[in-house]
């Protein structure tokens, strides 16, 4: 008998997959679908979910959409895009908000929001997250409103004959903490019953290696990471030892000691089929004088092609009997502009033309390519991997690569004009959060270097404001504002209210031998140099995380290397701690204020740090990194 199923319609949204997952989450199995399915995709169906996506409905290039999928007798959600897709389909306008919404809002339900079946067991205030610049300004025939946010007043609508809900906020991520609730109830209004579990999910994902290999043996890029160890460990348990062989890149972009450490705790594992390869200097080349964040994923990503190639030779493997595995996770996918609709966010080293070639060719298994970082950990627990390999931080492939910010320290006159006009931008802002000791004494500054963030489905690369309140002139230690609460507010605020900034950082520290006026953008590239005076602020960093408890409170914490300096020599360091479930969306971590203090003290040590700030912004609108 086929399985009932919900059907997420993609539209494009760095987060259409999340939905699916967390019906599946729930029990309830979920597909995913284009917009423009033949009708036969919903065989089966029970439901339809229609997601957000990076598109304006008004706009002439909009993901095609079948309209006969309207006329099915089945429940329809729709989310963000997908909402006003709803309004504009029955009638209802869409445009330009007054105020575009980018992270936490509050929405307040409404009397008919109350007794909607939508909303059964929903808070009347609830938290949720939002991520738009466009808003439904009217609505579709035999709509209500059932909910409003301060800045959207149809934030959430009904036609309770049709059975049509739509809401402007992502259910699906975890800052919308009651998101889960509003999906059961959507799930009971469409008749679902509970099918889907993780002995199902894993069963299904050996049965699929076990397929896709045929009679071939399997060779993965282990990085040391989650995601390529639980790859890996399903490959095992799939085709057996003898059938698989791990292969570990020293890339040169590991942490402190990492290579040796991560060969430790496979072997304690029981795996002994991997071997180590160092590709240090290959790799260094590969990015040696590049300062383009994609061109430098890129080189990344086609190296691990060119030292594969090298090692299948070494090894004297024959390729008619091999192919290659990765552990991709969707996230990777869909921020690499993976799906029909989606845009690129950044592209990752396992999305490189190469490699695009071989999945085109078949000869990519990739067993983790629909789940996210905490279905890869569940799993990775069900087949027995303890803690150490399991619970560790994400580290991706191209490593400390993607963390050494380059220049060649030269703004060319466009980024000139962008950064004098942030500058404008940001000093426009009226920040109310603080004190009058920190108002008083605080600076707002842009620094000289760009990031990678994401807003609405949409990638951008823009400056990062900086707020520094005053500085202690004896040890260069800058004052902290007290309540992280308005810390994050006053972030959202800045990176709600600019178009030219996309995250704010908080100086911690600046050496005290050196002035504002010496602080410049200085050349600087991805080289072994750089690499080792990263590798020893990130090592203090994650040594105290550890000695504190904090490692396993937080999901991931980056350390940034920024050509931003008085001399081409020295650098600053940017501290991002993070909290997240599934990567698509992110807290920074609120650090306890002691072990921060700590930290800085000891990285204030090193002989070639000038300056040392926090990563103080959720995403949206920041990605985790900076490139």
């Amino acid at each position: 008998m086929a399985r009932s199923k919900i059907v997420v319609l993609d539209f494009g949204s760095q987060y259409a997959h999340l939905i699916a997952k967390r019906f599946r989450a729930l029990g309830f199995y979920s597909e995913i679908a284009l917009p423009s399915a033949d009708l036969s995709v919903f065989e089966n169906a029970k439901g339809i979910v229609f997601s957000g996506g990076p598109s304006s409905v008004y706009d002439e290039n909009v993901p095609e959409f079948n309209e006969k999928i309207l006329e099915l007798d089945l429940p329809i959600l729709g989310l963000c895009y997908g909402h006003q897709l709803m309004a504009k389909s029955y009638g209802g306008s869409v445009g330009k908000a007054e105020v575009g919404e980018f992270g936490f809002a509050q929405l307040a339900l409404n009397d008919s929001g109350k007794a909607s079946p939508l909303f059964k067991g929903v808070s009347p205030v609830t938290q949720v997250w939002m991520s738009h610049q466009d808003g439904v300004l009217s609505l579709g025939e035999g709509f209500e409103v059932i909910g409003t946010t301060k800045d959207c007043p149809f934030a959430a609508v009904q036609n309770l004959s049709k059975k049509r809900f739509s809401l402007q906020c992502h259910c699906e991520v975890k800052d919308t903490p009651e998101g889960n609730k509003i999906f059961q109830n959507f799930a009971e209004i469409c008749g679902m019953e509970v099918n889907w579990d993780e002995d199902t999910v894993l069963n299904h994902i050996l049965q699929t290696i076990k397929s896709d290999a045929k009679d071939k043996n399997v060779l993965l890029f282990l990085s040391g990471g989650v995601d390529s160890t639980v790859a890996f460990a399903l490959l095992n348990k799939a085709l057996g030892q003898e059938r698989v062989l791990g292969l570990h890149i020293d890339n040169g972009f590991m942490r402190k000691n990492e290579s040796k450490s991560v060969a430790d705790a496979y072997h304690k594992f029981g795996f002994n089929n991997f071997i180590v390869e160092d590709a240090s200097e290959s790799f260094l080349n590969a990015v040696k004088g590049l300062t383009d964040p994609q061109k430098k994923r890129m080189a990344v990503g086609e190296n691990f092609i060119t030292v594969r190639d090298s090692v299948v030779a070494a090894q004297k493997l024959n390729e008619d009997d091999w192919m290659l595995a990765q552990g991709t996770l969707y996230p990777d996918i869909i921020e690499s502009g993976g799906t029909k609709n989606s845009h690129t966010i950044k592209t990752h080293h396992n999305r490189v033309d190469g490699i695009q070639k071989l999945i085109a060719k078949g000869l990519i298994i990739e067993p983790l390519k629909d789940l996210y970082k905490d279905e890869v950990r569940a799993i990775g627990k069900k087949l027995g991997l303890d803690d150490q390999l399991v619970m560790r931080h994400p580290f991706p492939g191209p490593g400390l690569s993607i963390n050494v910010l380059c220049s060649n320290g030269i703004l060319s006159d466009e980024d000139k004009k962008e950064l004098e006009a942030a500058q404008k931008e940001l000093e426009s802002i009226k920040i109310a959060h603080f004190c009058e000791h920190c108002q008083a004494t605080m600076q707002k500054l842009v620094l000289p270097v760009k990031s990678v963030g994401v807003q609405g489905d949409f990638r951008t690369y823009r400056f990062p404001a900086v707020l520094k309140f005053k500085k202690d002139e004896s040890n260069g230690f800058c004052h902290f504002p007290k309540h992280w609460k308005k810390i994050e507010d006053e972030s959202s605020n800045i990176t709600n209210s600019a178009k030219l900034i996309n995250r704010c950082v908080i100086a911690l520290w600046q050496n005290p031998k050196i002035s504002d006026s010496d602080m410049k953008l200085q050349e600087g590239y991805c080289d072994r140099r750089r690499l080792d005076q990263l590798r020893e602020v990130d090592d203090i960093v994650l040594k105290n995380l550890h000695e504190s408890g904090w490692y396993n409170k937080i999901f991931q914490h980056l350390t940034i290397d920024l050509p931003y300096a008085s001399s081409s020599e020295r650098a600053s360091f940017v501290l991002r701690p993070v909290c997240s479930e599934d990567v698509m969306t992110a807290r920074f971590a609120q650090l306890d204020r002691d072990l921060l203090n700590k930290i800085v003290a000891e990285i204030a040590k090193l002989d070639f740090v000038d300056a040392i700030y926090f990563d103080a912004t959720n995403k949206p609108p920041a990605t985790f990194g900076w490139e």
